[in-house]
């Protein structure tokens, strides 16, 4: 994990001295403002926290962090929906949980984020079953990965990171709702970034070459795609804000440098902590708040992506 805050427009003095506390607790694992730090595990940062009464879906839940994510969040409680591409590796991820812990609550659904089909049929699928929806991890990702096109025809880490992301959540978004409605329980929306959402493109998002393969950079368009989690996140809570439905939450954390265990707890403690009740649009690293790029703070970028979205989905498919 980076544990470095992001301070635009200020003193150089101050920046070091707030990268060398950062440094300290990534080398340390000292806990933050939280009681948690880098060193913290999913587990430990949900523990005591009852979640019988809630549902989530977890993208990519089959492998690595999200297969962390959701064994921790089954643990607590949590009835876990694991959307993946390989419902093989899906399945085995359900069983090796339920081995762990017979009580567990798993169910698979098979979802790839590079296709929007896929997305429409898996949020048709899962509306179908009539379960409620408390919570939402968008995890799934890919990372590095040379010039190429999804299936409809968009430079694939943009398609699989922001777009899948964002059409799958405002598919579900009513059901969220829904669930607030009939439960009471505030909602949780929580987006997963990267402190590689500094390293990208000049302007942040190449809105007019989103597809170009001419001055493609594989490190710049991840980055690029980090980037949009965090900027569609915070317009998804403005946009909640102004129509004064405050019941859904948005949180932001990254992982980089961790074992399996420290990548999930940002996650879980998002998703389960009861201390973030009412906290939404903020960005969080080793379970702690932290101020993400300039560019991740711009208003403007964030309704332009917003806008820019709408318009790329509807042209690639039909809904």
């Amino acid at each position: 994990m980076h544990p470095f805050p992001l301070i635009s427009q200020s003193p150089s003095s101050f920046v070091v001295k707030k990268k060398m506390v950062g440094l300290f607790r990534l080398v340390s694992g000292c806990p933050g403002p939280s009681g948690f730090g880098s060193a913290s595990t999913a587990q430990e940062v949900t523990e005591g926290i009852d979640g019988t009464n809630l549902t989530a879906l977890v993208t990519g839940g089959a492998s690595g962090i999200g297969l962390e994510t959701s064994r921790v969040l089954a643990l607590r409680g949590v009835h876990v929906i694991i959307g993946a591409r390989n419902m093989k590796a899906a399945n085995e991820a359900k069983n090796k949980i339920v081995r762990e812990n017979p009580r567990a609550r798993i169910d698979v659904l098979e979802l790839d984020l590079c296709s929007t089909n896929s997305i429409r049929s898996f949020a048709d699928n899962f509306i179908a079953l009539h379960l409620p929806l408390n919570i939402l991890i968008n995890n799934a990702g890919i990372m590095f990965c040379p010039f190429q096109l999804s299936q409809d025809g968009l430079e694939v880490q943009f398609a699989t990171n922001h777009i899948g992301h964002f059409l799958l959540t405002n598919l579900l978004l009513d059901t969220m709702k829904n669930t607030v409605k009939a439960t009471g329980i505030q909602g949780r929306v929580v987006n997963l970034s990267s402190i590689a959402h500094n390293y990208c493109y000049k302007k942040g998002i190449r809105f007019h070459k989103i597809n170009d393969k001419q001055g493609y950079s594989e490190k710049r368009a991840y980055g690029q795609s980090k980037l949009a989690n965090i900027l569609h996140a915070n317009e998804l809570s403005r946009r909640l804000q102004v129509k004064l439905e405050k019941e859904l939450l948005k949180f932001f954390s990254f992982f980089l440098w961790k074992n399996v265990p420290q990548g999930a707890a940002t996650t879980c403690y998002v998703a389960l902590h009861p201390r973030l009740n009412g906290v939404t649009g903020k960005y969080f690293a080793d379970c702690n708040e932290m101020r993400p790029s300039s560019y991740a703070r711009n208003e403007s970028l964030a309704r332009e992506l917003w806008e820019f979205s709408n318009k790329l989905i509807s042209s690639v498919s039909v809904p």
